[in-house]
Formats: structure tokens, C-alpha cells, sequence
């Protein structure tokens, strides 16, 4: 099956100061990594990024841009989105049809919004996940710490039956790419 590396919204906004998510740069490291081997076997990778009317995900924002961190290449794509689904008003659809992507490998920001409905905007669209169980993060809320809503979402995913495609979660150091 041929995959696709979506990277979710490691922006400015959500990488640096009090919107920080947790262990960011170590998963950012990981996210780096698998990025690599994607571009290394020829599999597209998709860098999509979050605006907003106001706040600091304004398009063209100091806090939209990309993390500094984050390994970019001039091959790569980019999708803008709107919504917490990358699918959503959006033309990633069109764009993984395209290039003939018949999975989908998912990690970025923030794990309990743009993280999960993606997966599951994945799913709905007929594409099996592997998601980088520890290259997404998010921020404590007042129940839960970051590291806790992670881990959630890395179980709970996994067991979504109802879609037809599955979710595997695995370690970056052990995410299988396919051309």
C-alpha cells in the first residue's frame, strides 16, 4: 500500500511559549525521523497547518509559521485547514487521490483535537492509520496531564472497529513505510 505522512500543526503558536505542547522538541525529533524515512522511500509528506481568523494562527502569523524545528523540504506539501479534521474544507483529499495514497501515516499537534479528528476523517475516507504513538502531543487540561491525554487517544484510537480501516499505533522507530 502506498503511504503518506500527514504532519499536523506543529506551528509557532503551539511549539514555543505558554501554548507549548508537552515534550515538544523531543517529539518534534521524532517526527523529524519519520519524515526522513518517508522522504527516503518517496512517500509524500504533508505538512497541514491550522488558521484562524484572529488569535495566533492568523494566516501568515508569526505563531502560524512552521516550528523551527521541524525538518522542511521544497518537495513537501502544504495544506491550510480550518477545522480540527484535515480533510474538512480542504483539498487533501484530492491531493492523496492523486498521488494513488492508500494509507496513512499521522502525528503532529494537538492530540485530543486536530490529531484525533483527523484520524477519524482518515478513516471515514477509507484509509487505514498508523499513528506516531509518541510524535503527537498536546497541553495538560485541568483533568488530565499532556502525556496522559496522549496515551488516551494512542488506546483509544486503536479500538475505533466501526470505520472499516483500522488505527495501529507505533513508536517512530518503528513505523513501517511503504512507497
Amino acid at each position: 500500500m502506498k503511504s503518506a505522512l500527514l504532519i499536523i500543526d506543529v506551528q509557532q503558536a503551539l511549539c514555543r511559549g505558554p501554548e507549548a505542547a508537552f515534550d515538544i522538541d523531543n517529539v518534534v525529533d521524532r517526527i523529524n525521523a519519520v519524515a526522513a524515512n518517508a522522504r527516503a522511500v518517496g512517500a509524500p509528506v504533508v505538512l497541514i497547518q491550522h488558521e484562524e481568523t484572529d488569535g495566533t494562527l492568523q494566516f501568515g502569523s508569526a505563531g502560524w509559521q512552521l516550528y523551527e524545528r521541524l525538518a522542511v523540504q521544497p518537495e513537501d506539501t502544504r495544506v491550510r485547514k480550518t477545522a480540527t479534521d484535515s480533510f474538512h474544507r480542504t483539498q487533501l483529499q484530492e491531493l492523496l487521490l492523486a498521488r494513488g495514497i492508500q494509507k496513512l501515516i499521522i502525528c503532529g499537534l494537538q492530540s485530543e483535537f486536530c490529531v484525533d479528528s483527523t484520524v477519524r476523517g482518515a478513516l471515514a475516507h477509507g484509509y487505514p492509520v498508523t499513528l506516531v504513538s509518541d510524535g503527537h502531543s498536546t497541553q495538560d487540561n485541568r483533568v488530565l496531564t499532556a502525556a496522559q491525554i496522549s496515551a488516551h487517544h494512542n488506546a483509544t484510537l486503536v479500538n475505533l472497529g466501526s470505520y472499516g480501516p483500522r488505527v495501529t499505533a507505533s513508536a517512530a522507530s518503528a513505523i513501517d513505510l511503504e512507497r
